[in-house]
């Protein structure tokens, strides 16, 4: 079973804990602080645990060219990739807002750290937990200092190779024990045959000591769901109000009825993953005393027969008797009383019988 850890205060992943669900808001805010906190309220109100967005320091995450460069989309908020993503930045005290905010109507609240800065920034915050985008996952320099930051840590894995993985997890894991990988695919909208949920089984075989969890840009809730069924202890999805907004993550996102769904899934499934144990269960006597079957007399068997294969059949009989599965050990068992053809061959027509105790 996966180690588990307190991810938030007084919530603890891996284990049996439940699934933690993270509605990742990133900048479909379209950088108005009012829809951000409707985003915020729709995450809580839909069941998911935490909101989440995307903080850069731009001049720490691109270079003076990246930000310069003309940005010609039809998703653009600028002349220049500069000029859109400050748009679409929100500044310290903003993010002061908006986790107050989170905090008055109850979620938890983070962001990805999408540089040293960003990390030192929402460290400052004091946010629950750091997620570290696939971006950053090989930047070993910045997974240092964000693991020694001492906060727990989600890494996605998207654009990474297992070798990869491996590395980072020989980087984290003797500073900061508490961090958990994510399977992941950095496409938008990602296509089912790229999701790769057998990676989630990989990656807990490769790291046992740590839970595993998916993060997904694909379309619909039923990938999630398989991979919440596949052991995931964290699921992260982008969320929008509106699929036909601006921006290139919004086709790839989920909607707040289909989040409510993805939540209410999740949460079927968990309980539906029940025990390992196979054995007859309380809900199934009704159908059992109805359809149940019991071994009955093929033929007419006098008293002092010993019985054999030939004299007996299974059917569904009144009143019950010896289960299908006892009938090989029947065999060569004396009857101490007439039983007529199809008769059940109860316990008490039966030498030697003795009757099992239920513990």
């Amino acid at each position: 079973m996966s180690r588990e850890f307190e991810l938030c205060p007084g919530r603890r992943i891996g284990g049996d804990h439940p699934c933690f669900i993270i509605a990742e808001i990133g900048q479909n805010h379209q950088g108005d602080l009012s829809i951000a906190k409707r985003m915020i309220r729709m995450a809580k109100d839909c069941g998911a645990d935490c909101a989440k967005f995307q903080k850069s320091e731009l001049e720490y995450k691109f270079n003076k060219k990246a930000l310069e460069r003309p940005y010609t989309s039809k998703h653009s908020w600028g002349k220049t990739y500069g000029e859109h993503k400050r748009h679409l930045e929100f500044s310290h005290e903003q993010y002061r807002e908006l986790k107050k905010y989170a905090e008055e109507i109850g979620i938890f609240f983070t962001a990805s750290g999408m540089d040293e800065m960003a990390v030192e920034f929402l460290h400052e915050l004091d946010v629950p937990f750091f997620k570290v985008g696939s971006g950053d996952t090989n930047n070993f320099p910045y997974l240092e200092k964000t693991a020694k930051k001492g906060r727990p840590m989600v890494i996605s894995s998207g654009m990474q190779s297992m070798n990869t993985m491996h590395r980072v997890y020989e980087i984290v894991r003797p500073i900061n024990p508490n961090f958990c990988f994510l399977q992941c695919t950095s496409a938008y909208p990602l296509q089912p045959e790229d999701v790769n949920l057998r990676v989630i089984s990989a990656y807990q075989s490769a790291f046992p000591d740590i839970p595993i969890g998916y993060s997904g840009h694909e379309t619909g809730i039923a990938i999630s769901v398989a991979a919440v069924a596949m052991g995931a202890k964290v699921v992260e999805r982008h969320v929008t109000l509106d699929k036909t907004w601006k921006g290139s993550d919004h086709q790839a996102s989920l909607e707040p009825n289909e989040l409510a769904d993805l939540v209410k899934a999740i949460r079927t499934v968990e309980k539906a993953m029940g025990s390992p144990v196979k054995q007859l269960l309380p809900c199934e006597m009704a159908c059992n005393e109805k359809l149940g079957k019991s071994v009955v007399a093929k033929v007419t068997i006098p008293e002092g027969t010993v019985l054999t294969c030939e004299m007996m059949t299974v059917k569904v009989g009144e009143p019950k008797g010896f289960p299908p599965e006892a009938i090989f050990d029947l065999v060569g068992k004396k009857v101490k009383k007439h039983i007529e053809e199809d008769e059940t061959i109860t316990e008490e027509a039966v030498e030697n019988h003795v009757k099992k105790v239920k513990c």
